[in-house]
């Protein structure tokens, strides 16, 4: 494509989102006359999703949420990293502040960031985010290791490391010390695949996950 071709691309997908989010603001207005009113007013969404930047898994869409149901964070393999002050920032402010009642990390099998963490080479800025999940093989390696085929390996990979971010969002004082005073909200580890556009529940035991890590992680001790 010449330079000018180009240039006449980019202009048409540019202009084109724009015509939908028309087309989008027209139906949802014929829909209800009432419902941007109500999205103005505040927003009280019962889940906290944090999922991968992959572009072909859009929360509200793969759920069926509407606008103001789920409050949205996502990264590179959906990784919830104590050091990472969005993700805890995002956590805080949806737990804390918007009180979501669920609490959803959702992976996808085929990730590659998982990939790409398994992948022998030195990949620059990523070394330190993909670090967390070689640590996550590490943690599993024998079971890893026993299972045949590389695909088989990379798909459990990626549901041993939404177990572990999972654990990682439990670990956090705002999700210990709500679920304390108010039982909520809850974690839940989700896989999303691509083949039947169908999510995984991997049935994560709150509970018994909050007990196992409070001999260590406790903070339920509320700050004054």
């Amino acid at each position: 494509m010449s330079s000018d071709e180009i240039s006449r691309y980019l202009s048409q997908s540019h202009d084109a989102v724009f015509a939908r989010n028309r087309a989008w603001a027209s139906a949802e207005q014929a829909r209800d006359p009432t419902f941007f009113a109500k999205l103005s007013a505040g927003q009280k969404p019962e889940y906290l999703w944090i999922g991968c930047s992959d572009s072909r898994i859009p929360a509200e869409q793969i759920t069926g949420l509407g606008a103001g149901e789920a409050f949205v964070h996502r990264n590179i393999a959906n990784l919830v990293v104590n050091a990472d002050l969005n993700a805890m920032a995002v956590i805080e402010y949806a737990v804390a502040h918007l009180r979501v009642k669920h609490v959803v990390v959702c992976g996808h099998y085929g990730c590659g960031g998982v990939k790409a963490a398994m992948t022998p080479k030195d990949l620059g800025l990523l070394n330190p985010w993909l670090r967390n999940i070689r640590d996550v093989y590490r943690l599993h390696e024998a079971e890893l290791d026993a299972i045949e085929t590389e695909d088989a390996r990379y798909d459990r990979l990626v549901e041993l490391s939404v177990v572990e971010q999972c654990r990682n969002v439990i670990k956090t004082a705002a999700v210990q010390q709500s679920y304390e005073r108010d039982h909520f909200p809850i974690v839940h580890g989700w896989v999303f695949d691509f083949k039947d556009g169908l999510l995984k529940d991997l049935k994560i035991n709150h509970e018994e996950m909050l007990h196992s890590i409070q001999k260590i992680y406790n903070l339920t001790k509320e700050k004054h």
